[in-house]
């Protein structure tokens, strides 16, 4: 018998399922949506959504809380910001994810950035400081519910999976949002241009 087993267990050993939720609540907070599977973003979902609520209280204890939740205070957004030698084509693929970035979050300016001689990243803003000051400050009238799960309706091509979009509330806009168009709904808009042809003639 199951009898106390709850949880999603993903196929993995307990080290390995704790890190992949890790890595993809600290992805959810840096890009402010991921896309993924569906039973990962229903394991990782109540992650999310305790670790804002920790970020809302906003205090010592739970920032340290929410560090030992993410693993240790990691660098974040690195992915924003080019080194020296990026090509022009490296250089407008992350100027078009920063803009898409910044519809959502206050992104930090590139000062705060420090590389080494070799172009390799030394210093970068924090997630945790980013989730106390953005985050927390965008659901501070919100009582719970900051993340939803919206269906592509897609599958992977591997596996067969079937892919999902994990967002916070407020991120409607976001890229990946709007798989398929429903059968339904391409059948009653040829009925609707049907109808719209008929009254023309």
């Amino acid at each position: 018998m199951r009898h106390g087993r709850a949880g999603y267990r993903l196929g993995r050993t307990t080290a390995h399922r704790a890190s992949t939720l890790r890595n993809l609540a600290t992805a959810l907070f840096e890009h402010g949506q991921i896309v993924t599977t569906i039973p990962r973003a229903k394991a990782v979902q109540p992650m999310v959504e305790k670790i804002v609520t920790l970020a809302k209280r906003g205090d010592l204890h739970a920032r340290r809380l929410v560090i030992a939740k993410l693993g240790g205070d990691k660098q974040g957004f690195t992915w924003l910001y080019t080194n020296k030698k990026a090509t022009d084509a490296e250089k407008s693929h992350v100027n078009k994810l920063r803009d898409r970035a910044e519809q959502f979050f206050d992104i930090p300016k590139s000062e705060e950035v420090e590389r080494n001689r070799y172009g390799e990243l030394r210093k970068a803003p924090k997630v945790v400081k980013h989730i106390f000051t953005n985050v927390a400050a965008q659901f501070k009238d919100r009582a719970g519910g900051y993340t939803r799960i919206v269906k592509l309706g897609k599958h992977r091509i591997g596996d067969g999976g079937e892919l999902c979009v994990l967002q916070f509330v407020g991120a409607e806009e976001g890229p990946e949002i709007g798989g398929r168009p429903s059968r339904r709904r391409k059948i009653a808009d040829k009925r609707t241009a049907y109808a719209a042809s008929l009254k023309k003639a």
